[in-house]
């Protein structure tokens, strides 16, 4: 890993006025939004109940695009700070206080946290208005926009949170929000199993958070960032590779990454927008931040951080090879997100020189994710919901705003030269060339897989030959959804900027610590030169084997074997089941069989034992004279013979 100290986290400023005052309104304005939503508007009397089914869309659309409004005068104001001052706190109350533990509701706003602020409001607002098209006429669309509205605040209170209690808050927050969303058509048996799988595997993750919170306070008596950064030298080796441990835990359950990687795809049963809200600014980008705020511990945790680069590198291969065989949509896109965020935890494992680049390419693929996203929602909705990419086709003409806008998504992900994604992951994988030969030739690999695969989707949905139903007509989206996606292209292509003078390096560098760069094997143009050309080959892979061939509206069943487990999803639920739910399952039913046999055996047992004695002893207490005095001459005759067996002997 590259050389460098991490940088502490230092006292924020509490005592920083004007609009630094107002920073606890960016969580409340769209939590505001859930309560009346969800909680305040079923117990309204009818005709204003009915008022609000009919417009509370609005409502949590202006929640949280105030939210971003506030953001983005955070940000400005922020600017405007010396480097060293842009650390600002704000304490809103104590927690809760026991014995030696002191947890406040604090908040942290800092040159990450701002970043993060921008990005969950800014594109969440986007999402907010676009899914007032996507959801205009499900009859439950007032419950879905309070939905929204909490999974951004959620979102924005783990961000915000100055502690690591009080980022378990929102984390959890945001796992409740994600399996409501995920499960939103629950008369879908197939949406219900989805949320249910991403509950379950996501409290997994959750434990490895819950137990290193707990060991922070053993090791140092409080949880808070800033105490925690202050004395990380002062713990052993172990404690600290077992916090780091722990923490990559919690971030591959949230992040999606191997082992707990199985919830992501069959998320996609819930709509688009969460789609587009889970991959793009919410969920899966929280076990990056995880990594990165928790960098003054991966620093002094080598183990840890190693185990990061190894995790992230074999989930941007898995990721990848899933969305080569995937023919739904929603799932090809899913499987990129995992991949893409197998990028950004590569980084986030490099340290210091990998950090900026993390949060550099969580930020341009929010932009190009959730363009995508909602575009795939847009040809969902000119294909009366069709997911199947087999039954596209030609559909560039038919709808030319969702192919164009698309297509800026497409182009920044497989990073063709000039748009967002092409500054970002080549940053990482010029990094990874330099402090690992090996992850980086891994790390080239995955960015020809994603060319490979982006280009099959693009075939398969804009262009090929026509294979729609006969009744279907594809046609564009109304102008509330493609509005959104006009300005995540526009983002998409010009995400790059802030790598113009390095700003985003030099922006978080008093988060996330100066490092000393290693040399790559290459000058950086032959390694552009070089990722350039492998995504090239990629794309003319693609076109080779899919652009020039007729494809079949059905999947060929006579397949290699390499095809079927990529769309089995490489047998991650067989994995699951063979070495957690069947162990888990035998576990507990070896429990439950020394319970009922063993503890209730001897429970049981013990009372049936003494109910015989008793009903034994009943039978000597019968209440009749003349059995009492028999028993007492055969005693005395057991007496006297005794006595005479004595005197005899």
């Amino acid at each position: 890993m590259a050389e460098g100290a991490h940088a502490p986290v230092v006292a924020p400023d509490t005592g920083a006025g004007g609009v630094f005052e107002l920073l606890w309104l960016v969580i409340a304005l769209p939590l505001l939004g859930a309560v009346l939503l969800l909680a305040v508007a079923p117990f309204l009397p009818g005709s204003a109940r009915a008022a609000v089914d009919r417009h509370g869309h609005l409502l949590g659309t202006a929640t949280a695009v105030a939210s971003f409004g506030l953001s983005l005068v955070l940000f400005l104001s922020l600017l405007g700070r010396d480097a060293e001052e842009r650390q600002v706190g704000q304490h809103l109350w104590t927690w809760f206080e026991t014995g030696s533990l002191d947890v406040g509701m604090d908040l942290l706003y800092d040159q990450l946290a701002a970043l993060f602020l921008l990005l969950i409001t800014g594109v969440g607002s986007l999402i907010h208005v676009y899914a007032i098209g996507y959801m205009a006429h499900d009859p439950r669309r007032r419950r879905f926009f309070g939905y929204l509205n909490l999974f951004v605040a959620a979102m924005l209170t783990l961000i915000l949170s100055a502690n690591f209690v009080g980022l378990f808050l929102g984390w959890e927050g945001v796992g409740l929000a994600s399996y409501l969303l995920i499960g939103f058509w629950q008369h879908k048996p197939s949406a219900a199993a989805a949320a249910k799988k991403a509950f379950v595997i996501n409290r997994v993750g959750d434990i490895g958070l819950s137990l290193a919170i707990a060991l922070m306070f053993a090791t140092f008596g409080t949880t808070d960032f800033g105490d925690v950064s202050a004395h990380t030298g002062e713990a052993s080796q172990g404690t600290l590779t077992a916090l780091g441990l722990l923490l990559l835990l919690g971030a591959c359950g949230k992040s999606a990454q191997v082992p707990l990687q199985a919830w992501l795809l069959d998320a996609m049963e819930g709509p688009t927008p969460v789609s587009a809200l889970i991959h793009a600014a919410t969920m899966v980008t929280a076990g990056v931040y995880l990594v990165v705020r928790s960098n003054f511990i991966f620093e002094l945790a080598p183990v840890a951080q190693t185990a990061v680069v190894v995790v992230a590198t074999v989930t941007l291969l898995w990721g990848a090879i899933l969305g080569c065989a995937k023919d739904d949509i929603k799932k090809a896109l899913a499987g990129s997100t995992m991949s893409q965020i197998g990028y950004m935890m590569l980084a986030a494992g490099l340290g210091p020189v990998g950090y900026p680049f993390a949060i550099f390419h969580l930020l341009t693929h929010g932009f190009f994710k959730a363009n995508m996203f909602l575009g795939a929602g847009s040809v969902m909705h000119g294909m009366d919901d069709d997911v199947d990419m087999r039954h596209y086709g030609a559909l560039n003409k038919a709808m030319p705003v969702t192919f164009l806008t698309f297509a800026m998504g497409y182009l920044a992900i497989i990073g063709f030269p000039g748009f967002s994604g092409f500054w970002s992951k080549d940053k990482i994988i010029e990094s990874a060339l330099a402090e690992n030969l090996l992850v980086g030739v891994l790390a080239v690999l995955g960015a020809g897989i994603t060319a490979f695969y982006m280009t099959r989707l693009m075939l398969l949905t804009f262009f090929t030959s026509r294979r729609w139903e006969e009744g279907v007509h594809p046609h564009e989206s109304p102008r509330v959804m493609t509005v959104p996606l006009v300005v995540l292209a526009a983002l998409s292509v010009l995400g790059g900027v802030l790598l113009l003078g390095d700003w985003i390096v030099t922006w978080l560098e008093p988060v996330t610590g100066h490092a000393e760069h290693h040399e790559p094997p290459l000058p950086a143009i032959a390694i552009t030169l070089l990722i350039t050309a492998v995504v090239a080959l990629g794309v003319a892979a693609a076109w080779f084997l899919v652009g020039r061939r007729e494809v079949p509206r059905e999947a060929p069943r006579e397949v290699s074997f390499a095809t079927r487990a990529a769309r089995a999803d490489l047998y991650g639920d067989a994995i699951n089941d063979a070495l957690v739910v069947r162990p888990g399952t035998g576990l507990v039913g070896g429990l439950t069989l020394f319970d009922r046999v063993g503890v209730d055996g001897a429970v049981e047992g013990g009372s049936a034992a003494v109910g015989g004695l008793s009903s034994t002893m009943r039978r000597v207490q019968n209440g009749f004279v003349r059995s009492y005095a028999l028993s007492l001459l055969g005693g005395a005759l057991l007496v006297v013979l005794a006595l005479l067996a004595v005197n005899l002997g």
